[in-house]
């Protein structure tokens, strides 16, 4: 059996989206069981709502306390120890459970994720990577998204050991092209940090592209594109935002009269895929790279759809063994990197 530990009074809606993905989830997949942390008797009510066709698929873990969307990440971290989201992850280190989902504050998320679970050898910070849907039909994975506000040059080489070795070991792609986000693809763009960072990449035996700009993540130049988690905040959320409103706008043309609503009806099958293939909530769910553990954020606004789909990348990682992947692969990839410098030193 995957088990999966589900903080499931975290995100902006909370029970009554956790519980039931969970129940959708599991009738999906016999093979998942859900450890549902929170107060016990909320959930409790919300698990005999949502009307489990196998009960024993699931389990209620007790936590007494709510890290809130709003909570400072020390007040998380230090103050609220029996908090669901530290209870979720204290599943992980503790063998109770394969993965663990949250859709709560990212900042406490993570650093209480980096607390209980450390992270992997040769890792100095974790970095939340999702993958963006491109326009040769697959998706290019894009880190940091929000994890790391300040980077350092060696930060960034990290997030490109970490997204290769994803790359590798989830898309089963051999030598994935390395791009570093950066406001031009000539080599003197970019502020210190990144034309640092950009060389360090040259000297590794990572597959590096060059620079890219931001057309470049939906063109699909690279497989895996880097930048600092404020930027690659920013990317996401205009995505989001974007295909939003693309959405909106295309139903408001098709609503303005009789005669468009009637063309509308017979174009319904193309904007349904249309809709599908820019839908981001059927990409919800990202991974926190560099951890000892699998760690998955789902968006904070998810609806019951979107939080399956990040529940399924929680089950689908474990069933992957992305963990195991993706640590052999960073200790290899990064004692190649330091076999060449020290050849180079010599």
């Amino acid at each position: 059996m995957i088990r999966i530990a589900i903080d499931c009074m975290g995100g902006d809606h909370g029970l009554p989206v956790t519980v039931p993905a969970a129940v959708q989830v599991a009738a999906k997949f016999p093979d998942t069981c859900f450890l549902l942390v929170g107060l016990p008797d909320q959930v409790t009510a919300a698990l005999k709502q949502a009307r489990p066709a196998n009960p024993a698929q699931f389990e209620i873990v007790a936590a007494s306390e709510v890290v809130t969307m709003d909570d400072p990440v020390d007040m998380a971290l230090r103050k609220k120890k029996d908090s669901s989201m530290r209870v979720a992850v204290t599943c992980v280190k503790e063998d109770r459970a394969d993965a663990c989902v949250s859709a709560g504050n990212t900042g406490a998320w993570m650093a209480i994720s980096r607390y209980v679970l450390k992270t992997m050898d040769g890792i100095d910070r974790p970095a939340i990577a999702a993958a963006i849907p491109n326009q040769r039909g697959g998706t290019t994975t894009v880190l940091d998204l929000g994890a790391n506000v300040d980077c350092s040059a060696e930060h960034l080489l990290e997030f490109a050991i970490m997204g290769a070795a994803l790359s590798q070991s989830v898309e089963h792609i051999e030598n994935p092209t390395i791009g570093l986000l950066n406001i031009g693809q000539e080599a003197i763009k970019g502020n210190d940090v990144v034309k640092e960072a950009a060389e360090l990449l040259r000297a590794s035996n990572l597959n590096f592209y060059g620079n890219v700009e931001g057309d470049d993540i939906f063109k699909g130049t690279t497989n895996v594109v880097v930048c600092d988690g404020f930027v690659g905040n920013v990317v996401l959320k205009s995505v989001e935002g974007l295909s939003k409103m693309i959405g909106s706008m295309i139903r408001d043309e098709f609503m303005r009269n009789p005669f468009t609503m009637a063309a509308g009806l017979f174009a319904r099958p193309v904007l349904n895929r249309f809709r599908n293939r820019v839908d981001s909530r059927n990409h919800n769910g990202a991974a926190l790279l560099g951890l000892r553990g699998v760690v998955i954020k789902s968006h904070g606004s998810a609806d019951i759809y979107a939080y399956t789909v990040a529940l399924e990348r929680a089950r689908e990682a474990v069933a992957s063994k992305l963990l195991e992947k993706t640590s052999n692969s960073v200790l290899q990839i990064s004692q190649l990197i330091r076999s060449k410098n020290t050849e180079s030193s010599a």
